[in-house]
């Protein structure tokens, strides 16, 4: 973990809440939309997953929609009459079935729990997706507050999925530390806002590209997160 805190600052108040980005936070959404697209193509008898994946990163239909699938299919003529919805279906399925929760996720999610930690997520995925990848890693009850894009009608770096999660929590952003992959969707916002951010570097597969990323603290592995919170304030030893 580094230590990164602004020039002159000092932790005034102790974290009371905990915000998380989901995707590449918590676990490797790249990693099972990979593993997804090599099965797709499979099914479709091809060898080029990674040319599957590459629509996914284009702006034109966004990260996770099926069109990127319609585009790579038309693109190669391949008949999309019944091909299509079976690759979405085999795409869906095969992405939820690759997630896992990153080395040390779970344990320190079940830890800050148990410490009394209100806990909450701030998420471009819609609530339908969120919801089962949580259950698939078993964290749904771990959190007192997800926020989702279709929900607040707003994506990141809006500010207001963070104010939202604020809202919904009852907690001012001084008190807040916020976990997040993405230097532009997570932690310039929330930095604005008033929230301290840790960067989830082992998540952020453009973090060898960077040169710097303004967060407070950065995290190589999710079990260094209970050190800064006794960084920040007297650590907690049991439960409200």
């Amino acid at each position: 973990m580094n230590r990164n805190l602004r020039d002159g600052e000092i932790c005034q108040k102790p974290i009371s809440a905990l915000l998380f980005d989901m995707d590449n936070t918590l676990f490797d959404l790249v990693g099972a939309q990979i593993a997804a697209c090599q099965c797709v193509v499979r099914h479709l008898g091809r060898n080029d997953g990674e040319e599957l994946f590459s629509y996914f990163l284009t702006t034109a239909h966004g990260f996770e929609s099926h069109k990127n699938i319609r585009e790579y299919l038309n693109e190669r003529k391949i008949p999309t009459n019944g091909t299509y919805d079976a690759a979405c279906r085999i795409y869906d399925t095969e992405k939820l079935r690759y997630i896992t929760p990153y080395p040390g996720v779970t344990e320190t999610l079940t830890a800050l729990k148990r410490q009394g930690y209100p806990m909450g997520i701030v998420t471009d995925a819609e609530n339908k997706e969120t919801t089962l990848r949580l259950e698939k890693c078993g964290f749904l009850s771990l959190f007192d507050c997800v926020v989702t894009c279709d929900v607040v009608k707003k994506k990141k770096p809006a500010p207001e999925p963070f104010q939202c999660a604020l809202a919904a929590m009852n907690i001012l952003p001084a008190e807040v530390l916020l976990i997040g992959d993405s230097p532009r969707r997570d932690i310039e916002p929330c930095r604005a806002l008033g929230i301290r951010t840790a960067y989830a570097r082992y998540g952020d597969r453009f973090s060898g590209e960077r040169e710097s990323v303004p967060a407070d603290f950065v995290l190589d592995r999710m079990d260094q997160l209970p050190e800064i919170l006794i960084e920040c304030g007297a650590p907690r030893t049991g439960s409200r």
